[in-house]
């Protein structure tokens, strides 16, 4: 390396250097004893957590179903990792496939109604993989302007022309289909559940649209899966638009109590996909041990539909209870409860004093939402109790009460 070598690489160094050391807001957050992320948990995802030796009861898991420490998903995880080992030491394109992979895609297929499945490492890799796979630079991806960062990331990879709709807003959608090329693929993209605000997508109104305009429909159902639909087959069978939805994804870490993510639709989309999609085809595959739990998961989620029912009355009952006490909880009608505090600051607070109090929720602040739309999500499970739901709720109040939120 010359000189001028040397000195362009102290340069770009010293400039990555001021860039990362510049960043200094979660300093400036933990200086106030305030911050509210990389909490540590010392126990298993229930209803109740222990956190520095305390129990805390937990309002901020995506374990909307309550099997994350299941017996039979242990026992099931056990096995595989005794039969399979721990890894698969490769990708599902080369040496990681495995025969309860193929068991799996063919039980998630049946379970949400499509011909064949796929599955990836995670959920986010699903989105990221698949979006950019199916687009080319003439084509049209048109997203919810509320999709998730895995959608948003996936459009960012692909070259197709890319348009938001506003939120749930079908006028908009029919706006931007009127104005696509009408001999390219247009694919929408939506969510079932939106992780933030907790409302349902319009997947019937947009299917109607999409089957005018002659566009494809992907839905990403990651909070649908386990709590919408019959058995929780998600916002497609909620609809009663499953055929006319070409492509389902879905993620294991919520319901499904694992991690990972599939995609469904057409055998022909399928295969296409097992040979397209990068973040499949250069990924390492799911471990044994995930893949068993999933399957286990979907065994209990067919057997036990009680565990829906349950996880609707504690969502009605802490939704009105919130909203009784004067709590605005906006248009979320799911188990996912943004409570809207809309400043940055309280909504810290809020979070650290409920957490010194025995509450787990999870602090929503800027830029993930704007500075208006700062929230708690106040997250319910099957498993909850109504003691639990009730004592939270209360203590939510009286902390906000305290700080002028309501």
């Amino acid at each position: 390396m010359d000189v001028s070598q040397q000195l362009n690489s102290v340069c770009t160094s010293g400039l990555l250097h001021k860039k990362v050391s510049g960043y200094t807001k979660p300093e400036e957050i933990k200086r106030r004893g305030l911050y509210p992320y990389f909490r540590v948990i010392e126990s298993d995802q229930d209803t109740e957590v222990v956190i520095n030796n305390k129990k805390v009861i937990m309002f901020g898991s995506n374990s909307y179903l309550g099997l994350t420490n299941h017996p039979e998903i242990k026992k099931a995880s056990i096995n595989a990792i005794n039969k399979y080992g721990c890894g698969c030491a490769g990708s599902r394109f080369l040496n990681g496939t495995l025969d309860i992979h193929l068991e799996l895609e063919e039980q998630l297929a049946d379970f949400v109604g499509k011909e064949a499945a796929l599955v990836f490492s995670t959920g986010f890799q699903v989105n990221f993989g698949v979006i950019p796979a199916l687009l080319g630079r003439s084509d049209y991806l048109i997203l919810d302007e509320l999709s998730h960062a895995s959608i948003i990331e996936g459009s960012r990879l692909s070259f197709a022309k890319t348009y938001k709709y506003k939120h749930n807003d079908m006028p908009s959608l029919e706006k931007i289909l009127q104005s696509c090329d009408a001999t390219k693929i247009k694919l929408i993209v939506t969510e079932g559940i939106f992780s933030m605000d907790g409302d349902i997508t319009k997947l019937d109104e947009i299917v109607a649209l999409a089957d005018k305009y002659d566009a494809a429909v992907m839905v990403d159902d990651a909070h649908a899966l386990g709590v919408l639909g019959d058995y929780g087959k998600g916002s497609p069978n909620h609809f009663s638009v499953t055929e006319k939805t070409d492509l389902i994804m879905g993620t294991f870490s919520k319901s499904l109590a694992s991690i990972g993510g599939f995609i469904a639709a057409d055998k022909a989309t399928i295969e296409f996909l097992k040979h397209h999609a990068r973040s499949l085809i250069f990924s390492a595959s799911i471990s044994p041990a995930a893949t068993a739990s999933v399957l286990a998961a979907l065994k209990i989620i067919k057997q036990e539909p009680e565990r829906i029912e349950k996880l609707w009355d504690n969502t009605y009952y802490a939704l009105n209870e919130l909203k009784r006490l004067g709590f605005d909880t906006g248009i979320s009608c799911t188990p996912i409860i943004p409570i809207y505090v809309r400043d940055d600051l309280k909504t810290f607070q809020l979070s650290k004093i409920l957490l010194d109090e025995g509450i787990f929720v999870n602090p929503i602040t800027s830029p993930a939402v704007a500075k208006t739309n700062t929230l708690i999500r106040f997250s319910l499970m099957a498993t909850h109790t109504k003691n639990q739901i009730e004592h939270a709720v209360e203590k939510i109040y009286g902390v906000a009460k305290k700080l002028n939120i309501i």
